[in-house]
């Protein structure tokens, strides 16, 4: 009676997929950003609850309509940056056809447009703080005007840092020799800080202007 010989085992290899450690600390990082604004969220509620005739007085000073045009720029902003993520995805750096063939773009292209739109929302930013200081709403005229700047202040700079960020991306595009992971990977990890920034811009707007 014949018995039947096992057949040698084959070893099986099992590859992990390690996450990427630049994404991963700027996912950290960003982290501990919410947490700062978490604060000045903290502050705003609390000098509201304070000095609510303060609120009632200033607020009608701020002007909605512009603010809220002013906000659909970002929000406009992030899709384009998005769009500029997939096209550093597909490794594609520049259009591949005319300017007015949008569905040809690259990641230069609109990130281009993310930049220009990000300098447009500081710009209305700027405009908006003339228009209330001509009004006398000021960093030290009343504890509205102090959280105001002080929360619309550190996210300005926040979308400034963003706009340096863009910068970057696009001068690495630009001198490098094959544009490959590395520079897809910076593609990401900016385009994370700035929905961060559109996302933190999107509830400030909310409590400063909704929640009269």
């Amino acid at each position: 009676m014949s018995t039947a010989t096992a057949a040698p085992s084959t070893p099986v290899h099992v590859s992990v997929n390690r996450p990427n450690p630049v994404s991963v600390g700027t996912i950290v990082w960003l982290a501990s950003e919410l947490m700062f604004f978490a604060g000045l969220f903290a502050m705003y509620f609390t000098l509201r609850a304070t000095v609510p005739d303060d609120w009632a007085a200033s607020t009608p000073t701020l002007n909605l309509p512009f603010a809220a045009t002013n906000t659909t720029v970002l929000v406009l902003s992030s899709v384009t940056c998005q769009m500029g993520v997939w096209a550093a995805e597909r490794f594609q750096p520049r259009r591949a056809g005319p300017l007015w063939a949008v569905n040809r773009w690259g990641m230069n292209e609109w990130m281009t447009l993310t930049y220009i739109m990000g300098s447009v929302f500081v710009a209305g930013q700027m405009f908006e703080y003339a228009e209330l200081i001509d009004q006398g709403v000021t960093i030290s005229s009343s504890p509205f005007g102090s959280v105001f700047y002080l929360t619309t202040g550190f996210h300005a700079l926040h979308v400034v840092g963003g706009l340096i960020a863009f910068l970057f991306l696009l001068g690495r595009s630009f001198t490098a020799k094959r544009f490959g992971h590395h520079e897809a990977t910076t593609a990401i990890v900016v385009s994370y800080y700035w929905h961060f920034v559109d996302v933190v811009w999107i509830a400030l707007f909310a409590v400063i202007y909704l929640i009269r």
